[in-house]
């Protein structure tokens, strides 16, 4: 295997994956109803690097003490360095979010803090739910907000219902890890089989507020999961989430006109 530089190992310590996806979501909802998607974009983008860098600054004791071989910090990546790149992050995030406007940029700011609560205890405490569903609910309004206006309920509570499932489904893997190093959320508390449910649960319940007709497909793929067990139902959850994240798109047109 060849050895990660120190610019990559940079890179993957911002959680790349999930850093995009929040971004491009913010991004294809603000382009759908023209609300200023380039400064969306850069606020979220912003936002998200500076969460996922927190993440692997305060977590990196934590992160050692397993020897987690898909941690940077674990590889030879300076905590320094990634605490820089946090707070440097966090900084860029205030001006690009009240570039927005006032009201965007306030709740977006919000939104952040929530997160960067959730990287700094709460993800130990059994209220680790809640930075989920303040922050993903919160995704909606902030695109809204640029045009003065607070996203539909329907927006709001399928934001933050997807936030909570993503929480629970994205913690499934790391269970055995969370148990040694003593991360207690709520999902962690409940079990996989608990915190699977959660995850389907919520995710369903998304289905269901953004189109009825999607509740059945979304039972169907979340069943899959669980009839086959073990990654399988990680799968299927996310799975569910891509067709709710695809519905609230959809519906993109409908933010600004309460549809």
């Amino acid at each position: 295997m060849q050895p990660v530089g120190p610019v990559r190992r940079l890179v993957l310590a911002c959680h790349p994956a999930p850093a995009l996806a929040v971004t491009a979501l913010a991004t294809a909802l603000a382009a759908s109803v023209d609300a200023r998607p380039v400064r969306v974009a850069l606020a979220f983008l912003a936002g998200q690097l500076s969460v996922g860098w927190s993440n692997d600054w305060i977590d990196a004791e934590r992160d050692r003490a397993v020897a987690r071989p898909d941690k940077p910090v674990v590889q030879g990546l300076p905590v320094s360095t990634v605490s820089a790149a946090a707070l440097l992050a966090a900084a860029a995030c205030v001006p690009l979010s009240l570039a927005l406007g006032w009201r965007a940029g306030i709740a977006h700011l919000v939104a952040v803090a929530s997160a960067w609560a959730y990287n700094l205890g709460l993800k130990a405490t059994i209220a680790s739910f809640a930075p989920y569903a303040l922050s993903f609910g919160l995704v909606p309004n902030v695109v809204t907000l640029v045009e003065h206006r607070w996203a539909p309920w329907w927006a709001t509570t399928a934001g933050a219902l997807l936030g909570v499932g993503a929480h629970a489904a994205n913690v499934l893997p790391d269970l055995a890890q969370d148990a040694q190093t003593g991360v207690r959320g709520l999902p962690q508390r409940l079990g996989a089989r608990g915190a699977s449910w959660l995850a389907g649960g919520c995710l369903m319940a998304a289905s269901l507020v953004l189109s009825p007709l999607a509740v059945v497909p979304a039972v169907l793929l979340f069943a899959a999961g669980l009839a086959r067990g073990g990654r399988a139902v990680f799968l299927s959850t996310l799975a569910v989430a891509a067709v709710d994240v695809g519905l609230l798109l959809l519906r993109g047109a409908d933010l600004l006109h309460g549809g």
